[in-house]
C-alpha cells in the first residue's frame, strides 16, 4: 500500500510539472522566434508578362543577398513558382504553398485578377501578403484585410498622375486604353478622375492582346491629341512599336504610367520610346542612398538597369526583412508582426515611405521622360514630382480591424 501510495504521488507530481511546463510553453508561445522565413513568391514568369514576375524576383532575390541570405536576421527559404497569369493556376499553386510549404509570407503577383482570386484563401490562412505590386481598388477600399499590405501602390495612382500632367500640358482631347481586367479599370478610372480634357476614346483590349490593328485605326479617325495607354509587358512593347509604325506620334503624343514606359519595355522597343513621358513612384536616377545601392548592384548582379517591378520587389524583401526583426523573430504572434509592417522602418529605394489606414503607401509620384542618358542608353530621367504624399481614393471605404 505504501509502495503504490508512493508512486501515485510521484505520478501525480510528474503531471502538475507536465501541466505546468504545458502551460509555460504556450503562455511563452508568443516569445518564440521561429528558426528560418519561407516567403512564397508566386509570379508570373511565363507568357507575355513574365518580364514583370522576372524583375519582381530578381528584385526580392537581391535584397535577400544584400541580408546575407537572411529576413529579419532569420535564415530566409524563398519558394519561387509561376502563376502562369492564370487565376486558376495561381490559386491552386498558393493553396500549396500556405497549406503544404507552410510560408510565413506571399509575394509576387503581377496582375490585379490573379491577385483577386488567391486573396481570400491566403488570407484565411492568416498568412500575410505583401503585394509586389498588383493593388486592386477592392483591396484598398470595402474589402481591405489585414493581413494584406501593398509596398506598391493602388491601381489607379500612377493613372492619376498622367491624367494630371496630360491636363497640365494643356492636351484638350485623349482616347484612351487598357486591358479588360480590374487593373485595367482601375487605370483607365484613375486617369478620368484628374484629366480635365475631353475622352474622345476609351478602349478596353483583351488582356495578354498583342496586335492592335483594329485599335490603331479608330485612334487615327478619333481627333485625339494625346494618347494615353495602360499596357504593361509584352502588351505595352507591341502597342507602341505599331503606333510608331503607323505613323500615329507624328500628330498625337503618348503617354503612359511607369508599367508602360519602363526599362523593360524600353530594352525592348528602343529608339521609338524616345519622347514618350511616363509617371512613377520610383526612378533609378533617384538619389538616395538605398536606390544608389540597389541600381548599381542589380546591374551588376543582372547585367540590366532595374524596372520599377524589380524596385518593388526588393521593397517587399525589405519590409518582410524588417518586419521580421522588429517582431523578432517571432512569427506566430500574428499582431506583433501586423504592427511591424504597419511601422514600415525600412530604406525604401523611392525614398519616404508610409503606410495609409488601409495598408496601401502614402507617396510621391514622379514625371519622368525616355530620352538618351550620357551612355547614350534610351532610359527614364525624372523631371519632377507630380503629386507629393499621395493617398489613394478608397481608403475612406476601409474598415480596417485594429487587430486579429
Amino acid at each position: 500500500m505504501r509502495q503504490t501510495h508512493r508512486c501515485s504521488a510521484v505520478h501525480r507530481a510528474v503531471t502538475q510539472m507536465l501541466t505546468v511546463a504545458a502551460a509555460t510553453l504556450l503562455l511563452s508561445g508568443g516569445a518564440q522566434a521561429a528558426d528560418k522565413v519561407r516567403v512564397g513568391l508566386l509570379s508570373t514568369l511565363s507568357g507575355p508578362g513574365a518580364g514583370l514576375g522576372v524583375d519582381i524576383r530578381d528584385g526580392f532575390q537581391l535584397a535577400v543577398k544584400h541580408s546575407g541570405g537572411k529576413l529579419g536576421g532569420l535564415p530566409a527559404e524563398v519558394i519561387v513558382a509561376d502563376d502562369q497569369a492564370s487565376p486558376d493556376a495561381a490559386k491552386q499553386t498558393a493553396d500549396r504553398l500556405v497549406k503544404r510549404d507552410k510560408v510565413d509570407f506571399m509575394t509576387g503577383v503581377v496582375f490585379s485578377n490573379v491577385m483577386l482570386a488567391v486573396g481570400q484563401p491566403i488570407f484565411q490562412s492568416k498568412t500575410f501578403y505583401i503585394s509586389a505590386n498588383a493593388g486592386p481598388s477592392q483591396y484598398a477600399g470595402a474589402q481591405c484585410n489585414p493581413y494584406f499590405f501593398n509596398v506598391a501602390w493602388q491601381n489607379d495612382n500612377l493613372h492619376e498622375a498622367v491624367g494630371k500632367v496630360v491636363t497640365d500640358k494643356g492636351f484638350k482631347k485623349a482616347a484612351i486604353l487598357a486591358p479588360n481586367y480590374p487593373a485595367g479599370k482601375d487605370a483607365l478610372a484613375g486617369f478620368k478622375r484628374f484629366y480635365k480634357g475631353e475622352v474622345v476614346q476609351e478602349t478596353y483590349t483583351a488582356l495578354n492582346q498583342l496586335d492592335y490593328g483594329a485599335e490603331l485605326s479608330k485612334i487615327r479617325g478619333s481627333g485625339a491629341d494625346a494618347v494615353y495607354i495602360f499596357l504593361p509587358g509584352g502588351m505595352g512593347i507591341n502597342f507602341i512599336k505599331q503606333f510608331v509604325g503607323a505613323g500615329l506620334s507624328k500628330d498625337m503624343t503618348l503617354f503612359g504610367p511607369g508599367f508602360s514606359g519602363d526599362e523593360d519595355v524600353i530594352r525592348a522597343v528602343g529608339d521609338p520610346m524616345l519622347g514618350m513621358f511616363n509617371t512613377s513612384q520610383w526612378a533609378h536616377d533617384m538619389n538616395n542612398p538605398a536606390n544608389v545601392r540597389f541600381v548599381a548592384d542589380f546591374q551588376k548582379e543582372y547585367g540590366r538597369l532595374p524596372s520599377l517591378y524589380a524596385s518593388q520587389g526588393y521593397d517587399a524583401a525589405r519590409l518582410i526583412d524588417a518586419a521580421v526583426r522588429d517582431s523578432k523573430g517571432n512569427l506566430d504572434d500574428k499582431n506583433a508582426v501586423r504592427k511591424a509592417l504597419q511601422a514600415a522602418k525600412f530604406d525604401s529605394v523611392r525614398g519616404a515611405f508610409k503606410f495609409n489606414t488601409n495598408q496601401y503607401p502614402i507617396q510621391d509620384y514622379h514625371l519622368r521622360v525616355i530620352t538618351r542618358d550620357t551612355q547614350g542608353r534610351v532610359t527614364n530621367r525624372t523631371l519632377g514630382k507630380v503629386f507629393e504624399k499621395h493617398a489613394d481614393a478608397y481608403a475612406k471605404d476601409c474598415k480596417m480591424p485594429g487587430s486579429l
